[in-house]
């Protein structure tokens, strides 16, 4: 068993192009994700999958480079292909545009997976405004006893009947984008179309559940910070200009 730790970089973000090669204090935002993920303990192997010739030019020796076709479906796919896993590996989906990372995360996903032999693995935060509740753009997981996800939607859940939701209850989680998977359910995943939850909800680890995978769940303390717009470049220098 071997654990892969799998940035996706692709150059045709539609709300930012190019944005993996964007500076962050002189040096590419995708140096700087590759950065915090070495500095996780429990990743046998690390690679970047790209569909752009630039990225992987840029990269270097810093990190192993799988080129990917570009029209591949979704995120997952590109994960699949590059990593090319085992069915008893472990593969962790990293979001490339978190320069934050905390490779601390990273090792509990790992850590959950090889204890619990669940098929996914996924992080969540507390929901801390009541606009975030609202926002159809902030996914709400629900949680078992065992910190396994029951359910995932952009509508507030669990829904209070009677009067406002009480955000200091416990009950209301944000979903995070990181991913750990078993490889085989991997491969089952990305061979399976959309169901319709997940065409409904436009929420793909819904398909996950649909089949019938347990997806564990890390709690976290904060929701951390990406670079999703050119104006979040500003936000996230300085809070590395902290760390430095």
């Amino acid at each position: 068993m071997a654990v892969i730790g799998v940035i996706p970089s692709r150059w045709g973000s539609t709300r930012f192009p190019g944005k993996p090669l964007t500076p962050i204090l002189g040096r590419p935002l995708v140096l700087w994700v590759i950065e915090a993920v070495k500095r996780a303990k429990r990743l046998d192997r690390v690679l970047v999958a790209t569909d752009d010739e630039r990225i992987r030019d840029a990269i270097g020796d810093a990190c192993e480079v799988v080129m990917t076709a570009s029209d591949l479906p979704s995120g997952t796919d590109r994960v699949a292909v590059a990593a090319n896993a085992q069915p008893d590996d472990i593969v962790i989906n990293i979001q490339g545009d978190e320069p934050l990372m905390d490779p601390a995360l990273i090792d509990a996903l790992a850590e959950r997976m090889i204890r619990t032999g669940e098929e996914m693995a996924t992080a969540a935060c507390p929901i801390q405004t009541m606009e975030n509740l609202m926002a159809k753009t902030v996914v709400k997981v629900i949680l078992r006893s065992d910190d396994s996800a029951i359910y995932f939607s952009r509508l507030p859940i669990p829904c209070r009947r009677d009067g406002e939701p009480d955000l200091a209850s416990g009950l209301y989680w944000r979903h995070l984008g990181i991913y750990a998977y078993r490889g085989d359910f991997l491969a089952q995943l990305i061979k399976t179309p959309p169901c319709v939850l997940e065409t409904t909800e436009s929420l793909e680890q819904l398909r996950a559940l649909w089949l019938g995978g347990r997806i564990g769940v890390i709690r976290c303390h904060d929701e951390g910070v990406g670079v999703d717009t050119p104006a979040d470049v500003e936000v996230v220098e300085k809070l590395l200009l902290k760390r430095l």
